[in-house]
Parts: structure tokens; C-alpha cells; sequence
């Protein structure tokens, strides 16, 4: 009866999240505190447990990343950029949605996709305003985009990084086993986005020459602080990279990075708290206890439980269920917590099933997590705080708006992620 409970609970707020009835913080608040009064969870699974409570390595690796974001804003550098990625693409919105998009790809793997999203949305307000073009087709497709691009690296989605502490996999592992797919999925899905906005991303030529008389130089409005902020995310960046080899969290590094940048630049109270998207973070903690609720009743372990038993012996039958399923699950209670709670089922499969000689199941979960996130608004880290951040800016993105666009772009991904796991390693 517990386990009925506690699906219950997490469907109703799922409906009422993706209906817009009422507010989603509030809704995943009454949701969390629903599973702790029925006894789906306790304060200890909430506040340290790893598997079934509130992940906090994502809640202040945000929280880090939103202070430095926050204070880089101060200096004008997003407006520079801008105007650059206006000026190189001619004051043409076609072009500078793919330039854009491309630094999207490419900044997703280099550093994480949360991180570029906190980076670009910003910056995309300034792009859309000069271009005279709405921001929420660049928005959307940036949310899209980031989490195609983290999946190539360790680095670039939550949910490599608990791929690869289970598995015991390498920066370079993720390299040579991810990279060539992400390009592929990138190489068809960024057309198919300039197809979609097609009507959106239209300017007249009166546009595109008061955007190509501005100066981008001319944005920048304090090069110390800009000095001081960028040798601090630099350095942040080379931490992230190095995660495997000095393993400090990533959610220290970030934090460390904030302090640094605060105490350097000699930052008061206001430069950096007003940036925070708290309601952001108090909707991931809420949503982390609602699903750690369900790992904890073991609502998501019958449905691991079942695929085993499913798939027997068939490793390729196992990592096709693996890929789909993934990406459906993964659209609906978010990569990262849906990714700790099948890690112990991979497991599981690669020592029954004699035929698996390879890490092809744990490619086929991270392929399908990854790319599953853009299902939904709840679906990755990065569309919760892009969406924040468009919804702070006057610019509102619904569930079901988002999910139209979403559900394509995830069909097409995993329609080339599929057979590319099971031709390579079944």
C-alpha cells in the first residue's frame, strides 16, 4: 500500500506540474512533504542519504555556478559576446542561431550543460532584442542542444558523472564511446531546429544594419571585474576537467569558485544573492525527494527488476529496453535521480548475462538518459534553470509547449542512439 501511495502522490504532482494548475515550487513542496507524512521517506533519507535523498552536489554545484554567472553579468561580457555572435553571422537570425548553438554544443561538453545554459540565456536576451527576434525558439533549442552536447563528456551531464563513479569509467572513455554519436544526433538535429523556428528566426534588413553599427567593445563595463571573473571560472573549468584525477566534487569546486570570486572582487550581499534562482533550487530539492520516495518504497526497483527478468540472457534485447526506456523514464523523473537508481540494475545485468563482454549497458543508460532529458521541462537539470531563467525575464515556456518541441527532438535522438548501441556493441 505504501508503494501505491507514494506513485500516487508523485502522479498527481506530475499532473498537476505538468497541467500549470498551480505553482510547480509549490506543488513539488506539497508532494515531497505528502511522502514524508505517509512515511515514504524519512528525514534521513531526505538529508544524507546518496541514493533516496536530496542530491546536493547538483543543489549548490547550481548554486555555485548561478553566484560566478551572476557576478560575470556585472561586467557586460554576455553583451560582447552577443553582439560578436550578431556581427559574425551578418545581423541574420538563421545564422546566428546555428553559431550559437554550435558554441552551445561545444561549451555543454567542455564544461557542463547546466553551466552553459547560466552562460547563454543571458547572453540570449541581448541576441534576440538586436536581432529583433523572440527568444524562446533560441531558448528552447539551447536547452535542447546542451544536454546533446554534455552527454559526449564526463563532464557535461549530471548523470555521466554517476555513470562513471559506478562503472569506473574514464574522461577519455567517455571520448571515444560517446563523442561520435553526439555529433551525429547534433549534425541532424540542428537543421531540423532551424526547420522548426524557421518563421521565428525572420529579420528586415533595417535590422541587420543597426546590428551590424553596433560595437562590441563598447558593452564591457569593468574590465577588472571581468579580469577577476574569468581567471576564477578558468580555473573552476580546470577543476571540472580534472575531476577523475584530484576527485573533488564538482559541487565544491563550484562553491570554492564562488567564494573566491566574492572575497576577490570584494563583492557585497546584493552583487550575487539577487542572481540566485532560489525558486529553481527549491523545486530540484522538493522533485529529489518525491523520486528518492519512490526508489525508497521500491516503486522504481520493481520496474528494474522487471527488465531483468524481461530481457534473461538477450544482451541485446536488454541494452534496446535499456536505451528507450531511459529516455521515456528519464523525460519524466529526471535524468539524474532515474540514472542513480538504475546503476545498481546495469550492474546487475552485466554479471547475469554471460554474453556482455563489453560496457555497452552502461553507454545504452547513458545515451538514453542523456538524450531523454529533453522530453520534458523536469526532465534534465539544465531545463529547470533555463526555464527558470526565461521565466525571470518575463519570457514564460509551459509544460506542454516545451514538450512539443521536446518530444521530436528526443524521437530523432534516440532513433540514431538506438542502433548505434546495439551495431557497435551487440
Amino acid at each position: 500500500m505504501l508503494i501505491v501511495a507514494a506513485v500516487a502522490i508523485f502522479v498527481t504532482a506530475y499532473f498537476f506540474i505538468a497541467t500549470e494548475k498551480f505553482n510547480r515550487v509549490a506543488v513539488v513542496s506539497a508532494g515531497a512533504a505528502a511522502m514524508v507524512v505517509i512515511g515514504a521517506v524519512g528525514a534521513d533519507e531526505i538529508f544524507y542519504s546518496h541514493e533516496t535523498g536530496i542530491d546536493w552536489n547538483v543543489i549548490f554545484l547550481l548554486l555555485g555556478m548561478m553566484i560566478i554567472v551572476g557576478v560575470i553579468h556585472k561586467t557586460g561580457l554576455f553583451e560582447f559576446l552577443a553582439i560578436k555572435a550578431i556581427q559574425a553571422a551578418k545581423g541574420k537570425p538563421r545564422a546566428t542561431f546555428v553559431y550559437i548553438l554550435l558554441l552551445v554544443a561545444f561549451a555543454s561538453a567542455l564544461l557542463d550543460n547546466v553551466t552553459t545554459i547560466l552562460l547563454a540565456v543571458p547572453m540570449t536576451f541581448l541576441v534576440t532584442k538586436y536581432l529583433n527576434v523572440k527568444a524562446i525558439p533560441f531558448i528552447l533549442s539551447e536547452i535542447f542542444i546542451s544536454n546533446i552536447g554534455g552527454a559526449a563528456t564526463l563532464i557535461g551531464d549530471p548523470p555521466n558523472i554517476i555513470i562513471a563513479s559506478k562503472a569506473d569509467l574514464s574522461f577519455n572513455s567517455f571520448l571515444i564511446h560517446m563523442t561520435p554519436v553526439v555529433i551525429v544526433v547534433l549534425a541532424v538535429i540542428i537543421p531540423f531546429l532551424v526547420f522548426v523556428f524557421r518563421k521565428e528566426l525572420v529579420n528586415k534588413p533595417s535590422d541587420r544594419v543597426q546590428a551590424m553599427n553596433l560595437k562590441a567593445k563598447d558593452f564591457i563595463t569593468d574590465f577588472v571585474l571581468l579580469k577577476k571573473s574569468l581567471i576564477v571560472l578558468s580555473i573552476v573549468m580546470v577543476a571540472f576537467v580534472t575531476h577523475t584525477i584530484t576527485h573533488i566534487e564538482p559541487s565544491l569546486i563550484a562553491m570554492l569558485g564562488a567564494g573566491v570570486l566574492i572575497f576577490s572582487a570584494k563583492l557585497k550581499v546584493d552583487d550575487y544573492v539577487n542572481d540566485v534562482e532560489w525558486e529553481t533550487l527549491i523545486f530540484f530539492a522538493g522533485l529529489f525527494v518525491m523520486v528518492g520516495a519512490l526508489v525508497h518504497v521500491g516503486a522504481l526497483k520493481i520496474v528494474a527488476d522487471s527488465i531483468g527478468n524481461y530481457v534473461g540472457g538477450n544482451a541485446g534485447l536488454a541494452a534496446g529496453i535499456l536505451v528507450v526506456l531511459s529516455a521515456v523514464l528519464s523525460g519524466v523523473v529526471d535524468n539524474i535521480p532515474y540514472v542513480a537508481s538504475m546503476s545498481p540494475v546495469v550492474i546487475q545485468l552485466n554479471e547475469t548475462i554471460p554474453t556482455i563482454t563489453n560496457d555497452g549497458l552502461w553507454w545504452a543508460l547513458a545515451l538514453g538518459a542523456d538524450f531523454g532529458g529533453n522530453l520534458t521541462i523536469v526532465g534534465a537539470s539544465a531545463n529547470v534553470v533555463g526555464i527558470g531563467l526565461a521565466a525571470a525575464r518575463g519570457e514564460k515556456i509551459s509544460f506542454m509547449y516545451f514538450l512539443k518541441f521536446g518530444l521530436p527532438v528526443t524521437f530523432i535522438s534516440i532513433a540514431i542512439a538506438l542502433p548505434y548501441v546495439l551495431i557497435r556493441y551487440f
